[in-house]
């Protein structure tokens, strides 16, 4: 993934690159919070970043509710 500084704005193609390559580690099951730490950014902006490429997201972890018959 690209060298980012911690708190350096991130733009136009590089930021195309970023998104392209969050949205393919996001779709292959990786979490928001571990893509966050491993580009050392906030969870925020990893959010809005893969928002902004379309992605669909997953909803939220933890038990998964079941309706009783």
């Amino acid at each position: 993934m690209a060298d980012l500084k911690k708190g350096s704005r991130i733009t136009g193609a590089q930021r195309d690159k970023l998104a392209t390559d969050l949205k393919k580690k996001y779709e292959k099951g990786s979490s928001i919070r571990s893509l966050a730490e491993s580009i050392d950014r906030s969870y925020g902006f990893v959010h809005r970043v893969l928002s902004e490429s379309g992605v669909t997201l997953r909803g939220r972890g933890g038990a998964t509710r079941t309706k009783k018959k």
